[in-house]
């Protein structure tokens, strides 16, 4: 049985999360214990709120390092993706710098936050096994990351951005599996069988 653990830093949606594992049969636990944490098998970082006031909350409970060093399987999440880059224009926050892209203000003539479901373009990866092409994800985000070498599927919202990434071990999506109906269950179970 293997131990998936969320990050708890007090900016994540944690327990939707949780309830979409418990759906597939996968049990999980929230932590913010670095070495609980460093324990688990899987380690999913969700997160939804301000850029700045997250990566303090990460810093503050010692969560960085764990981040850094984590050598399993790491799903980031929305803003969870996010704070895997760079660096993002919101607040202009230091992000964690595990993947390289930064992360840009939404400046365009539609609504934005963009917030609804959306089509993604895959590039072939284990994440979106048995997933076609042109599926529709839940998305909520007025910041985007930048295409980059490690992008592994693009959305288009007026202008293209990073709908997924991957690099090593670690993989990140900017909409919300565990919103996304069927689909977002196959990118969860997914990534614990990765």
């Amino acid at each position: 049985m293997k131990k998936i653990a969320i990050l708890s830093y007090g900016a994540g949606n944690v327990a939707s999360v949780q309830n979409a594992l418990e759906r597939l049969g996968v049990s999980s636990f929230i932590s913010d214990n670095p070495a609980e944490l460093m324990q688990a098998d899987r380690l999913i970082f969700p997160g939804v709120g301000h850029a700045t006031h997250a990566m303090q909350q990460i810093e503050q409970r010692g969560l960085s390092e764990v981040l850094k060093s984590f050598k399993r399987p790491l799903l980031g999440i929305c803003l969870g993706m996010q704070l895997m880059g760079k660096q993002s224009e919101e607040g202009a926050t230091q992000g964690l710098g595990l993947i390289d892209f930064d992360v840009k203000q939404f400046k365009i003539s539609e609504k934005v936050p963009h917030m609804g479901w959306n089509s993604i373009d895959i590039i072939e990866n284990p994440l979106f096994k048995g997933i076609p092409n042109g599926t529709y994800f839940y998305f909520v985000h007025s910041y985007y990351a930048q295409i980059c070498n490690n992008t592994i599927a693009t959305c288009n919202y007026e202008i293209p951005f990073t709908a997924a990434v991957s690099k090593g071990n670690y993989y990140g999506v900017q909409f919300h599996p565990e919103k996304s109906g069927e689909a977002g269950m196959e990118i969860l179970k997914n990534f614990i069988d990765l």
